[in-house]
């Protein structure tokens, strides 16, 4: 465990994004690209939250609606909704965002935990909340709401079958 003043001169680099009318981050290191929406394969029997599959760069990459993972309620897609793929022990998925339009340096002391009561997402899914001069800005924990073992159970049928 790393004490306050190890972290309060560090900063984290991080994807902005935006859920409905929310900003979220993620650590830029777990961010391989941020792709326009291509057509989604849907793939039979897998949890609402799985829109399907798409073929990118020779890979078949698993996607996810973040917002219907998280809990929030589902909105329609727009021209400015983006697939970020993320990289999680060794599989890349994305995940679907309203838009994704900034990259942003975060000091770590700027960071607190998330409240005990936060709106409708599952505490697990945070990493922190990042107080910025105009705004609050969600930190996720992408090994939470992307949990490459239930990811790869629900894909285990279909890969074998290809």
């Amino acid at each position: 465990m790393h004490s306050a003043e190890e972290y309060s001169a560090k900063d984290i680099k991080v994807i902005v994004f935006r859920l409905l009318d929310e900003h979220f981050g993620v650590d830029v290191s777990q961010v391989k690209s941020i792709e326009r929406i291509d057509t989604i394969t849907k793939v039979p029997r897998t949890p609402g939250f799985v829109k399907g599959v798409i073929h990118l760069r020779g890979a078949v990459i698993p996607i996810i609606d973040l917002k219907e993972r998280l809990g929030m309620e589902p909105t329609s897609m727009t021209d400015q909704s983006r697939v970020i793929l993320v990289t999680m022990d060794g599989h890349e998925v994305g995940i679907i965002v309203d838009s994704a339009n900034d990259v942003m340096d975060i000091s770590v002391s700027s960071i607190e935990p998330p409240p005990r009561m936060v709106s409708r997402i599952d505490m697990k899914y945070l990493q922190g909340i990042a107080k910025l001069p105009d705004q609050l800005l969600v930190l996720l924990n992408l090994d939470k709401v992307l949990d490459m073992e239930e990811i790869e159970l629900i894909f285990q049928g279909e890969e074998q079958t290809s």
